[in-house]
């Protein structure tokens, strides 16, 4: 699949064919390599640390303070347990730059798979990796999909709606809910 700033893609499917390990891909004008696989257990403190840039990010929009020792502290373990949820982390040049966590706790009954979170290092953003990375993830889970963003994540809302308008070529719907199920909307697709 040729990207307009990379060279070659490599997925590589596990024996179910359900989701991929890796996809690698050969940045042209840096000579980088960027990297999107399923997280390891080892994989879990690099994430951690990025889950704090991320709900640092997000503070802006939601209301969350700091615990007792500075950080927001959140839970990830499930990621690591649970067989319904899938860690994935980004790498570019062998450097963690992001990661994504994919779960069934959706929003509407319809939809089976959520993209609970995602998160791209700000250094690094505005490059293409964004959508390379959930392109990868999208390919990776096949089935009825959700993405949410808060109510006042304008720039989330956009990113989100392109990115899904270009993997689905714009066959997806939008949800706006305001209750205790979500607060903001949602973009719906099915990928089987």
């Amino acid at each position: 699949m040729p990207l307009s700033k990379f060279g070659h893609i490599v997925v590589r499917y596990c024996e179910s064919g359900k989701f991929s390990t890796q996809a690698v891909v050969q940045l042209r004008k840096e000579n980088d390599m960027f990297k999107v696989r399923l997280a390891e257990k080892s994989d879990r403190l690099p994430i951690q640390h990025m889950l704090e840039l991320y709900m640092h990010d997000l503070s802006e929009f939601w209301d969350m303070e700091l615990d007792c020792h500075g950080l927001f502290g959140c839970r990830i373990d499930k990621y690591w347990i649970d067989s319904k949820c899938k860690p994935f982390i980004f790498f570019l040049s062998g450097y963690p730059v992001g990661f994504a966590f994919v779960d069934d706790l959706v929003s509407l009954p319809e939809n089976h798979i959520g993209m609970a979170q995602f998160f791209i290092v700000r250094k690094h953003r505005r490059k293409g990796l964004a959508e390379l990375a959930v392109r990868t993830i999208f390919d990776s889970v096949r089935g009825k999909w959700e993405v949410g963003q808060a109510s006042k994540n304008l720039p989330a809302q956009s990113f989100w709606r392109k990115v899904i308008a270009n993997y689905t070529d714009g066959n997806f719907t939008e949800h706006v809910l305001n209750d205790e199920r979500w607060q903001g909307p949602l973009q719906c697709f099915d990928n089987s």
